[in-house]
């Protein structure tokens, strides 16, 4: 069969048309692909927003907890010193101790340093020094032994008194109350509605100096 200038533009033409087909064809796979691309970043951009505001939401939660436990534990500090200080005026006199003043919350500075007691009980001839905490730990009784040590130099209108000190807590951590009492330091405890030292009567006090 002959093939006639006729079949040969026929045939051309239809080839041009099965690529221009093609190239539509691409043309549409490559339209898809962008959208479904635009479609993943919009939504790893609402992900990366959900996901920011929900770090954002959780922090914002956290400080707040932060704070409402710190407020509590403010609340609670107080609580026990309110406990502790009253007590303080009768405890101390079966240990020969009597108590003419207690004080708390006493601050002093010196050299930009602040010395915070929480009970001061004083007398005559005696000055002591109670640690206040909700919780005692090793760590607690360890901080009055510094602050006994450096006493005296915030306090010089004591330097006259014999100087002891003290430990009181709701709850005692294994082995703090022992710790203390080695040191020479009172140890105080909640008994029921009331407060109690915990030291026995052959216990006695150290009296602290200046290092």
């Amino acid at each position: 069969m002959t093939t006639t200038a006729d079949d040969v533009w026929k045939l051309l033409a239809e080839l041009v048309e099965a690529q221009k087909e093609t190239e539509r064809c691409f043309q549409e796979t490559e339209r898809r692909f962008q959208e479904t691309e635009r479609v993943l970043k919009e939504q790893s951009l609402e992900t990366e927003r959900i996901l920011k505001e929900q770090s954002l939401k959780t922090d914002r939660q956290i400080t707040r907890l932060s704070q409402e436990i710190g407020n509590l534990g403010g609340k609670w500090g107080r609580f026990v010193e309110n406990m502790v200080a009253p007590a303080c005026e009768t405890l101390f006199l079966n240990r020969q101790i009597p108590v003419h003043q207690v004080s708390q919350r006493v601050r002093k500075r010196l050299d930009g340093k602040t010395l915070e007691i929480d009970v001061l009980v004083t007398n005559e001839n005696h000055v002591l020094v109670v640690e206040v905490k909700s919780s005692l730990s090793v760590d607690d009784v360890k901080e009055l032994i510094k602050n006994l040590t450096e006493f005296r130099q915030f306090f010089p209108e004591y330097n006259h008194k014999q100087l002891y000190g003290a430990v009181a807590g709701i709850e005692i951590e294994e082995g703090a109350d022992k710790y203390a009492y080695r040191q020479g330091l009172f140890v105080l405890a909640q008994r029921g509605e009331n407060v109690a030292i915990l030291n026995d009567t052959e216990f006695q006090p150290k009296t602290w100096y200046n290092i």
